[in-house]
């Protein structure tokens, strides 16, 4: 490939993979984000409605990571492209990889600079991409780990996109210097005590020397897994659909019905969408038998990195570990079309003069609170119902389940309880088809 199509070729990718609008290209300064930089620039300066902004971050890992950022500023000047430099502090745990916490860093400040609808670019390769897939087989990944790096996907409040992922490091590197570019050569590379280095420097040169075409081949393979596992999570959407209930938990009774296969695959597709994560395989494999299977009197719970799996009522539930925090203050006022911002969500109480409205009225002398955490010996009367009850027995007939009790907002007339968002309200409290009322609109977070 000459170095005129190598650039043509990038553009047809940028074409088919963003739109008009904000570009954040995270810039280490290096041969890879350096190529991709000179190409970003020149190829907004062919296209309308592009805006360009190149991120920094400074790690200070590198006793030379002050004059990497002096040269990232500089190079930017030169572009004519906005510059910003992030400072940020990483410290190492016990157990903890230094390279994952390092990314975890950079990619925490990509998101902070990422406006809505904003596309991040990172200069990932098709190296790269070899190197991910090589570190997913020695975790034991599945399909979507082997899937490795995607071209395009969702990031923060917009996407991220890699266009470099079809082109060899080799390659950037003859354009790099084609096009007589300046970058910076980091000496940490060359530390074989990181697993990616321990790779690059002797694992893949083998590799290459046995099979030359490894880096085209494994970039299919990723391709095919990723196709695998796009399906996969086709079945585990349609799973979900028929599993799981409004607050998020899943029917036992239906899991029970699906392979064991199947079962392992939802649950990886639904934690990961609570969570962003999955646990491990040795995990996973407890949440059946010790949680979901657990007798009928346990109040079984897996903890992992994410929070706890705990059982209620034949449902499983992915559990905040600050779940149960305490919510302060208690009580809170409320104001009549005026939004609420909670812990769980916004709560606004809206006028309203059609059928819809649930709530009447509040007299003159009826302030409007909203309160967590009532005692259980409460006795309150749900519309429907013929006599009161406690609390603590129609949080049980409704399903909440203990943990969440406490987080849901009790709406008060004064100092009764009118009603429990999203679980009832009182008979006292509803509102009569032919007034102006009340309605609840609550919009629980994410």
């Amino acid at each position: 490939m000459s170095h005129h199509e190598l650039e043509a070729s990038v553009f047809s990718v940028l074409d088919q993979l963003i739109r008009p609008g904000h570009l954040l290209v995270g810039f280490s300064g290096g041969l890879d984000s350096r190529v991709l930089l000179e190409l970003l620039a020149r190829y907004i300066s062919q296209r309308d409605g592009f805006s360009l902004q190149a991120v920094h971050v400074h790690h200070g890992l590198n006793s030379k990571a002050d004059q990497w950022l002096t040269h990232c500023a500089q190079v930017c000047d030169v572009l004519t492209v906005p510059f910003i430099a992030k400072r940020v502090e990483i410290e190492k745990k016990a157990r903890q990889s230094l390279e994952d916490l390092a990314r975890q860093a950079r990619y925490d400040v990509f998101r902070q600079n990422l406006p809505e609808g904003g596309v991040l670019l990172t200069a990932h390769h098709q190296d790269d991409q070899l190197e991910t897939l090589l570190l997913a087989l020695k975790r034991g990944s599945g399909p979507r780990g082997l899937s490795a790096m995607p071209v395009k996907t969702a990031f923060a409040a917009g996407h991220l996109v890699r266009p470099l992922l079809t082109f060899s490091r080799q390659q950037l590197s003859d354009w790099a210097i084609s096009q007589q570019l300046s970058w910076i050569e980091d000496d940490s590379n060359q530390d074989e005590r990181f697993d990616r280095n321990f790779l690059r420097q002797k694992v893949i040169p083998l590799l290459r020397q046995r099979w030359p075409e490894i880096t085209a081949t494994v970039s299919r393979t990723a391709s095919l897994c990723a196709e695998q596992e796009t399906l996969l999570d086709e079945i585990a959407q349609q799973d979900l659909m028929a599993s799981q209930h409004p607050d998020g938990s899943l029917d036992i009774s239906l899991l029970d019905n699906l392979s064991l296969a199947r079962r392992h695959q939802l649950l990886r597709f639904w934690l990961r969408q609570q969570t962003g994560t999955v646990p491990s395989q040795v995990q996973l494999q407890k949440i059946w038998p010790e949680v979901a299977l657990a007798r009928q009197d346990a109040t079984p719970e897996l903890v992992w990195q994410k929070g706890i799996i705990r059982r209620y009522q034949h449902r499983l539930y992915q559990v905040n570990a600050d779940v149960s925090a305490p919510i302060t203050p208690p009580i809170l006022r409320l104001q009549i079309d005026t939004s609420l911002s909670l812990p769980g969500g916004i709560l606004t109480l809206r006028s309203d003069h059609s059928a819809h409205a649930q709530l009447r009225m509040p007299a003159s002398n009826e302030q409007l609170t909203v309160v967590f955490n009532l005692p259980g010996s409460v006795k309150v009367h749900p519309g429907g119902r013929q006599h009161s009850r406690e609390l603590k027995k129609l949080w049980q007939e409704y399903g909440v389940a203990p943990w969440l009790r406490s987080t849901v907002p009790v709406i008060c007339y004064q100092d009764k309880v009118a009603a429990a968002v999203g679980v009832f309200i009182c008979q006292e409290y509803c509102c009569p088809e032919d007034r102006n009322g009340l309605r609840i609109d609550w919009q629980p977070n994410s």
